[in-house]
């Protein structure tokens, strides 16, 4: 979301990948999402020797493999199968081992040629799964795909009222993450414990549920990243029907724009490729799995990497649409970088960075405790939805009593966490939840200690 990424130029058989924006179309139907299916071996953009191993390879894994599993393990279309399996029986490195009814039901497996050629193959590169996809190809998905475009849709004031509705926040609060978000910059959130940054920020991944094309590995520089994690990029319920489309290319997965969530974990060596030797993969970096999705850092500036060189790094790679990321003790790779990035801290900005990476953080939003009326307009809402009773004077207790002599601001994460321990109580005793005085004392002295409810 931040500036507009220039198309990656493409030449041979990329150049063909549809560079519209992905969606619906004015019938509300899906519009193409997923690279067209190539045909040949040419059209994967892939070397054959590549190919031929990854076949290879899977067969000395599968053993007698038919067809149809071959092209679910490659994810390569049956006429690309076909055209390796053909030159391998002609080299005599594989056979048909059985042949049914149908062109489709025929059953491969190794020669002892075929087999001494797996060793080989296996000792270049453990790697055996879906054929990658070109970096070309993906860098030009990326591109297509993000919410940078000049023509990509913009959140609209009622997209996020009804997003935010019934969490209180203040209108003018709104107005600057409305503002935020259609500028496309980054976006700073602060403001102390509690007062619900975090869960405003993961709720702003909903925003945008249009499908993504993602590939389940890429080779970069004859390295495979593998790139596919389901955890962060589900299909999309609404579209599972377009993964079966045969014209399709079944190396792309479908996927829900994905958020990526990082903490104080966080450490320099997480921000680099890392190798898994036991797959014969590298593995993305979390900041490349999100993209074209919404990457959020929860708790700046307590990371185990100074925030300014973390900010100085993604937000000059964001500017320039690539992240240099490095092997250990290997290669640097430049690898698409396109997400739209919120950063949440406790702390007061300037504390945490400079002056000049202030300056490119787009919009710098304070989210503090929230008003008499949005805080009791919260509990009735969150009672409604956990089917607690709730009792008037139990709202005006916990306002005039509670916070007001205690002196604890009226923080948003405040009747999520009392409810909770209501609803623990009742439950521990076979009761059911009530939010009165007696329960709400209760969850309070559990919350804060004894002395804090006198």
């Amino acid at each position: 979301m931040i500036g507009v990424l220039s198309a990656a130029a493409l030449t041979g058989p990329d150049a063909s990948l549809p560079l519209s924006a992905p969606g619906f179309d004015a019938d509300g139907n899906l519009a193409a999402v997923l690279p067209r299916q190539p045909r040949t071996v040419r059209d994967t953009g892939l070397d054959a020797r590549l190919v031929t191993a990854l076949v290879i390879k899977t067969l000395h894994a599968d053993g007698k493999a038919p067809l149809s599993r071959l092209t679910g393990r490659l994810r390569l279309s049956v006429s690309v199968l076909r055209e390796v399996l053909q030159a391998l029986v002609g080299a005599q490195q594989a056979e048909v081992a059985y042949s049914g009814d149908s062109d489709l039901d025929v059953h491969y497996q190794l020669t002892a040629l075929g087999q001494r050629a797996a060793g080989e193959y296996l000792a270049e590169s453990r790697y055996v799964g879906p054929a990658p996809v070109t970096l070309a190809a993906w860098r030009a998905v990326v591109t297509r795909q993000s919410q940078r475009q000049p023509d990509a849709a913009r959140v609209t004031r009622t997209e996020l009222d009804a997003l935010l509705d019934g969490d209180g926040l203040a209108s003018a609060i709104r107005e600057q993450i409305g503002a935020a978000l259609h500028s496309g910059r980054p976006l700073l959130l602060y403001g102390p414990s509690g007062s619900g940054k975090t869960t405003l920020a993961r709720k702003l991944a909903r925003l945008r549920q249009d499908p993504i094309a993602v590939p389940y590995a890429v080779l970069v520089n004859h390295e495979i990243i593998a790139l596919h994690d389901l955890a962060l990029h589900p299909v999309p319920l609404h579209a599972r029907a377009l993964e079966e489309r045969r014209s399709s290319d079944a190396r792309w997965a479908l996927s829900q724009r994905p958020l990526v969530h990082v903490g104080p974990e966080l450490a320099r060596d997480m921000l680099e490729l890392r190798s898994d030797p036991g797959s014969g993969v590298l593995r993305a970096p979390p900041h490349i799995l999100a993209n074209n999705g919404l990457l959020v850092v929860d708790d700046l500036g307590c990371q185990r990497v100074p925030p300014g060189e973390l900010l100085h790094r993604w937000l000059g790679a964001l500017e320039a649409g690539q992240d240099h990321v490095t092997v250990s003790g290997g290669p640097t790779h430049a690898l698409p970088f396109d997400v739209s990035l919120v950063l949440v801290t406790s702390l007061a900005p300037d504390a945490v960075l400079d002056d000049a990476c202030l300056r490119r953080i787009g919009y710098r939003i304070p989210v503090g405790p929230l008003s008499e009326h949005s805080y009791r307009a919260l509990l009735r809402r969150q009672a409604r939805l956990r089917r607690i009773d709730l009792d008037d004077s139990a709202i005006a207790f916990l306002i005039e009593h509670l916070h007001r002599r205690t002196g604890r601001a009226l923080l948003a994460a405040y009747p999520h966490e009392l409810l909770g321990r209501i609803a623990d109580f009742a439950g521990y005793t076979g009761q059911a939840p009530r939010c009165d005085v007696d329960g709400l004392t209760r969850a309070w002295c559990s919350l804060f200690g004894e002395g804090d409810a006198a």
